[in-house]
């Protein structure tokens, strides 16, 4: 069960004194499930005769942040009469910060204002008060996240709130074909237990960044698919899962369902588009031997299968980790109503090159930018304490990124 940051201590924020003031207090879901809907109806993605996606969170405005142990969700009323003017969510974890050991975070997120209340500071006033109650809770950092392209939420963060550009990251879209992708005869895929899966990403994942210290709990999730793993068929007899000794030549994944969370959805495309992916998509179906690059139906509600847990070792591992990426397209393509395959990854990391994905879908710079948030000790700290993440620089080019954050 997931358990909401404390909210005792926090009493609602009040800003302004004119009758624009603002009122900053936590989500009550009774009382503010709807009019946070409707306001991020009116913030959606894209401009008028331009392609936009819609996000489609299910009618649980808290959704993206449920999953984790810790979470809040605040909204920002303005004028007497209470309108819904922002909101803004976060989640706080513990993860690595590389091979100095785990650190106790914040991941910001789903912050937005209405149009008509925008330029008033209320942005800045969520993310302040949002920073505050996560330190409280024991956060030594914050980060964030955003397309390259989304200027003002970046000139946001890091101008006006103080946040570093920190890490760049690469998100990788395959649609969903009609037809099944094939895996290679010589090549064995084998479901891993949960626990198994986790003793193998401590392994793996012991020098990277952000890797989740609760991987045990996102790996148990309902929402957590499977973890697989893929090796040549001749490589098996050296592998032993009661030793932990691996094959010389292997690749593993897990695959998060989050069409169960979210959904997407294509508008404000032209009918000569629309009318050409329903052809693309009807040949494939008709001809599925041809193995046509069809185009899934997205201008319906569609969900997405996130890749995360990306790891390869050995001579043949890029072929072992398409034929896992082809693993789990073939999954997808068995669930009605999953029009995408996606991950996220260092754009340093190995396995960048070996995962397949469409190139106009997917897009080479995601921005993390992150903040310090607890205070400097006045001695400079001691010398066993690690040094400031912000300042160092890490020798892994692995990010593991949390499926709870997709």
């Amino acid at each position: 069960m997931s358990l909401k940051i404390a909210a005792d201590n926090f009493p609602p924020l009040l800003v302004g004194e004119t009758e624009n003031f603002v009122v900053v207090r936590e989500y009550d879901e009774g009382r503010d499930k709807v009019a946070v809907e409707e306001m991020e109806k009116r913030c959606e993605i894209g401009q008028r005769g331009k392609p936009s996606l819609v996000t489609d969170l299910m009618g649980d405005p808290i959704c993206r942040i449920r999953h984790f142990p810790s979470h809040v969700m605040l909204v920002a009323e303005c004028g007497e009469g209470g309108e819904m003017a922002g909101v803004i969510r976060a989640c706080i974890k513990t993860v690595t910060r590389g091979s100095s050991g785990y650190v106790k975070l914040a991941y910001i997120l789903g912050l937005r204002v209405s149009p008509s209340h925008r330029r008033l500071g209320i942005g800045i006033k969520l993310v302040q008060e949002i920073e505050k109650r996560c330190k409280q809770q024991g956060a030594e950092y914050s980060y964030m996240a955003t397309d390259c392209t989304n200027e003002s939420s970046i000139n946001l963060f890091t101008r006006k709130c103080c946040y570093t550009k920190f890490r760049t990251l690469t998100m990788l879209v395959q649609p969903v074909h009609a037809h099944y992708k094939p895996l290679g005869s010589d090549i064995a895929t084998i479901r891993l237990t949960p626990k198994l899966a986790e003793t193998i990403y401590s392994r793996v994942f012991v020098d990277a960044e952000f890797f989740a210290k609760d991987i045990g709990t996102i790996l148990s999730s309902k929402l957590n698919l499977g973890t697989f793993m893929a090796a040549p068929k001749n490589c098996l007899s050296q592998w032993d899962s009661k030793t932990g000794i691996l094959p010389s030549n292997f690749a593993i994944l897990s695959v998060w369902n989050t069409k169960e969370v979210f959904k997407l959805q294509v508008k404000g495309v032209s009918k000569l588009t629309h009318a050409c992916c329903t052809g693309s998509r009807l040949l494939d179906a008709w001809m599925p031997w041809l193995r046509l690059p069809s185009f899934p139906d997205v201008f319906r509600q569609f969900g997405v299968y996130f890749l995360y847990g990306l790891h390869m070792e050995g001579k043949n591992a890029p072929r072992l980790m398409k034929a896992l990426c082809a693993f789990a397209h073939n999954m997808a393509r068995d669930d009605d109503g999953c029009g995408a395959v996606v991950t996220e990854v260092g754009q340093r990391d190995p396995v960048r090159e070996a995962i397949p994905h469409w190139r106009k879908f997917s897009w080479a710079e995601d921005l993390w930018c992150i903040k310090k948030l607890a205070d400097e000790k006045p001695d400079g700290g001691r010398e066993s304490e690690p040094p400031d993440w912000m300042k160092c620089g890490t020798s892994s080019p692995v990010i593991f990124v949390d499926p709870r954050d997709s």
